[in-house]
């Protein structure tokens, strides 16, 4: 019996439906991306995305409109949050919504999007004062199994509210 929206054991992910494996491996390499960042294990980050991977999550806070690339990606992050202002980050994400959306173009891989709700915290010195933010919001993600893998291929983060300010002395 099929599921929701393209969810369901029909088709095991080769034609018009994820198999449950699918969605594990989905919900895997999402979870992965997020412990290896906070964890800050820069060598597994860039393994998470596809080769020509495209990341908006920085035009979120106003900054870069688009990362392009696992390299470039992976240096932007880890400059991020591993550079000069080192950031203690704690990210979660909830509650997918994981739809087959089709097959890749010009490698006719299956690929598939997906809707994570999130939250993050994330800590760091300015003039040896601590400052914070804690946000909420949505990823939108595109997967696209590469080799047998599912990685990630495209990032949005969507922010719904930030809140920031001083830790207290």
């Amino acid at each position: 019996m099929n599921g929701p929206a393209g969810v369901g054991e029909a088709g095991a992910g080769e034609g018009s439906a994820l198999s449950a494996a699918d969605l594990e491996a989905i919900r895997a390499v999402f979870a992965r991306r997020l412990y290896v960042m906070d964890t800050k294990q820069w060598d597994g980050y860039g393994p998470c995305h596809t080769e020509d991977v495209v990341s908006e999550s920085w035009a979120a806070g106003g900054g870069e409109a688009q990362v392009q690339g696992r390299q470039a990606l992976t240096e932007k992050i880890r400059d991020t949050l591993d550079g000069a202002s080192p950031v203690t980050s704690v990210h979660h994400g909830h509650t997918p919504l994981i739809e087959y959306s089709g097959h890749h173009p010009e490698t006719g891989e299956p690929t598939a999007t997906g809707i994570w709700a999130m939250e993050d915290r994330l800590w760091w010195q300015i003039d040896g004062r601590e400052r914070w933010l804690h946000g909420w919001g949505h990823y939108h993600e595109r997967y696209r199994r590469v080799d047998g893998q599912w990685l990630i291929s495209y990032r949005r983060l969507e922010r719904i509210r930030v809140d920031t300010g001083w830790s207290q002395a």
